[in-house]
């Protein structure tokens, strides 16, 4: 049985200067050919996704894939669903290895998203999280779970899972350098293994990486 990969770190660690995002997950063979259907977690899949495109594999340590890169040699489209091709993956055995792998790039630090809204994990960890004005917390970690994205923020209490949407997280200022929650009453009073109900709370739109 193919284990959950998200809670897996990947072994490459990036260059000065750089972090890693995650721009897709593998999740389902797609033919006899190799060919494998990729949920995208980028906006811009024409840069993300070009062929030569190389990915760090985020998969189990009992993974034959495990440490391992994948080169993209195409990205096409099958009914709205992104099919990709991959360089070393002939056949649908191959490709079946590859269930629930997500793929990585690396990202220069310096470089930001085009859009409004939108933010890579590194601008996000380490923003003061404000709740009425009063500092409440640091943003520790962003898990992106298939379901949603979410907000680890560390307080004094331990540690609360927010849901990144606007509903609960209105406000983002990089500059600034803090992050405003407007969450569900209790949420950061709650203790944290009550607080960990992200699926109960969600109402509104993920946000990804791009």
């Amino acid at each position: 049985m193919f284990v959950s990969t998200w809670w897996i770190p990947i072994t490459k660690q990036p260059e000065p200067g750089h972090t890693q995002l995650r721009v897709g997950r593998l999740t389902k063979a797609h033919g006899l050919k190799g060919a494998i259907k990729v949920e995208l977690y980028t906006d811009d899949p024409g840069r993300r996704f070009v062929p030569g495109a190389v990915f760090q594999l985020q998969v189990p340590t009992s993974s034959p894939w495990h440490g391992k890169t994948i080169e993209l040699i195409e990205l096409k489209w099958y009914n709205t669903h992104a099919v990709a091709f991959f360089k070393d993956v002939p056949d649908r055995t191959v490709a079946e290895s590859l269930m629930k792998a997500i793929l990585w790039v690396d990202q220069d630090r310096a470089e930001t998203p085009d859009e409004d809204d939108a933010w890579y994990d590194h601008q996000l960890i380490g923003l003061s999280v404000l709740r009425d004005g009063e500092r409440v917390g640091v943003v520790g970690r962003v898990d992106h779970l298939p379901s949603q994205d979410l907000l680890l923020v560390t307080t004094d209490a331990g540690e609360v899972l927010v849901p990144f949407v606007k509903a609960f997280v209105p406000s983002v200022d990089i500059a600034a350098g803090t992050l405003t929650v407007t969450p569900p009453p209790g949420l950061f009073e709650e203790l944290p293994e009550e607080a960990e109900k992200p699926d109960e709370l969600l109402d509104g739109e993920q946000r990804n990486d791009l």
